[in-house]
């Protein structure tokens, strides 16, 4: 899809249910049967953690077809010092839209807003074959670890500023938004059109293969 016929802009408070539907499209049985993607990015944006001014939709047409949102994060280095970095996640594209560099776009364009803001690093899990496009790389070359701990291949790290992830060896650590109440992900998705469950998809198995890719230090 050309960009001049993506239109981006923040995310306002009426898009939120119109967004939280397109995650669960996106996101349901892709990683395991069902989601949870859309009930997160419900508690996000009232996290100390959410950054507004990464929050961001792609419209084709006026139709919103894709989301990015960031937070906070921090590495602890092996002195125990903490260094400000960023996340994103989740990113969601409609069914319909995906494969036609939507996911591209919102990534291209908020990493380039994120350093113009002062962050100097983005560090994601997911996918090295690929978010590799848009110059992430195993954030074992940088020895940073998970934080329990392990090196991780799903574990990614952008540079936004020359070698800010130089000498800053240790453990990355999400803000705690992450670790879902699952029972109360499963009340707010009552809330949500019924829709099948489905196990064993390509999506999933390649997920569970990124979870088992982890090696002590």
């Amino acid at each position: 899809m050309d960009r001049k016929d993506v239109v981006l802009r923040n995310e306002t408070v009426s898009d939120y249910r119109t967004v939280e539907e397109l995650t669960r499209e996106a996101f349901w049985n892709h990683h395991v049967p069902g989601c949870d993607e859309h009930y997160l990015l419900h508690i996000m944006r009232k996290s100390d953690a959410f950054i507004p001014e990464l929050d961001i939709i792609a419209q084709v047409n006026g139709k919103i077809v894709g989301n990015i949102v960031y937070t906070k994060a921090k590495i602890v280095d092996d002195n125990g010092n903490y260094h400000n970095v960023i996340s994103f996640g989740p990113i969601s594209v409609l069914p319909a839209f995906q494969g036609k560099g939507i996911g591209r776009i919102l990534v291209e364009h908020t990493t380039i807003l994120a350093k113009e803001l002062g962050h100097t690093a983005v560090l994601i899990y997911g996918d090295p074959d690929y978010y590799s496009r848009f110059g992430f790389t195993a954030a074992e070359n940088y020895k940073i670890r998970t934080a329990d701990n392990m090196y991780a291949v799903p574990l990614q790290a952008l540079e936004l500023c020359p070698e800010a992830l130089s000498n800053i060896s240790g453990r990355f650590l999400e803000d705690e938004i992450y670790e879902i109440d699952e029972m109360a992900a499963k009340e707010f998705d009552k809330g949500f059109s019924p829709k099948e469950l489905l196990s064993d998809l390509p999506t999933q198995v390649r997920f569970s293969q990124l979870v088992e890719m982890r090696n002590p230090v």
